[in-house]
Order: C-alpha cells, then structure tokens, then sequence
C-alpha cells in the first residue's frame, strides 16, 4: 500500500528535481531543496492534483501553504484535510 508519504515523496522528487531517497519527513522545501517561491506554488498545486479525487478536490488554503516549511508541514496538512496513510 502507497503512503501519503511515499505519493509526496514522488511529487516533490519530480517537481524540484531531487532524488526520492534525500526527502524525509523533517526535509525543508527551501533550505534542503532550494525551492524558491514559484517552485513552491507548484509543488503545492502538484499536490492539490495528486490527491484529488473526482468525488473530493483538494485545495490547500494560501494560509495554509505558509505554514508549509518541512515534509511533515505537508502531510499534517493533508491530514487535516481529511486524507489518512
């Protein structure tokens, strides 16, 4: 069975060009991958398409996305929208 973790992993290894193995949960978008800004919004909206579903679309508040520094930032924040492993 696919985690949250290991479908983020993917996402985040195809959008900024990194290796899968490098990302861990306590992995920082900017200071381990230099992500800029822009990198970010669309590794978010990535993430919006990777776990909508036709019966649910995901949509990750701008407030939200702020909070979003770590790996772990991402999956608590997928958790919260309702998504569980």
């Amino acid at each position: 069975m696919t985690t949250i973790f290991d479908r983020l992993k993917k996402v985040i290894g195809e959008m900024l060009g990194v290796d899968e193995d490098q990302i861990t949960y306590e992995t920082s978008f900017v200071d381990d991958l230099n992500a800029d800004s822009s990198d970010l919004v669309e590794l978010i909206t990535a993430i919006e398409e990777e776990f909508s579903t036709p019966e649910q679309k995901l949509e990750i508040l701008d407030e939200d996305a702020k909070g979003i520094i770590t790996v772990q930032n991402v999956i608590d924040c997928l958790r919260d929208c309702g998504l569980e492993n």
